[in-house]
């Protein structure tokens, strides 16, 4: 697969990584597709592994987003924003401190906005508990499955 190809396929995962945040956009599965054009192009035994990895925990997050609740990103009082700050600093965490830092990213971002925005510490507790009852978990679960499979691609490239 040429590094043209390659740079591809990570902008339609970013692009994926994004949708996770947006509702309404199918984040997981351009995660998927993306994927699978890597391993439908790259025939190695390590791509197909990245490919059936993803494909089953992909699957494993859709059935425990069923246990969750639902999304209800205007019950929680945080403006869009802040939601978008948390994915941001997610994705980047996710690489700074790899696995732990997709985690420690959202929660750390969506505090520090609501703070910001709120004016004092214990309001800015109140608030994100609020929204990781809404959106958060929901949200953190899909993005941090999706990061997962992103990292395994990004390891399959740059190691195998």
């Amino acid at each position: 697969m040429s590094v043209w190809q390659l740079v591809a396929v990570g902008a339609v995962m970013l692009l994926g990584l994004v949708g996770v945040l947006v509702p309404g956009v199918p984040g997981q599965a351009i995660v998927w597709a993306a994927v699978m054009w890597w391993a439908l192009t790259d025939t190695t035994p390590v791509a197909w592994g990245v490919l059936i990895g993803a494909t089953c925990l992909l699957l494993l997050n859709q059935a425990l987003k069923a246990l969750l609740p639902s999304r209800r990103p205007h019950e929680s009082g945080a403006p869009r924003r802040t939601l978008m700050a948390g994915g941001v600093a997610a994705i980047a965490g996710f690489f700074v401190i790899p696995v732990v830092g997709g985690i420690l990213g959202y929660v750390g971002a969506v505090y520090g906005a609501e703070r910001l925005r709120l004016g004092s510490r214990a309001a800015g507790w109140s608030s994100l508990r609020s929204v990781m009852r809404a959106t958060g978990y929901s949200v953190l679960l899909e993005l941090f499955s999706c990061l997962l499979v992103v990292g395994a691609w990004l390891g399959a490239v740059v190691w195998g």
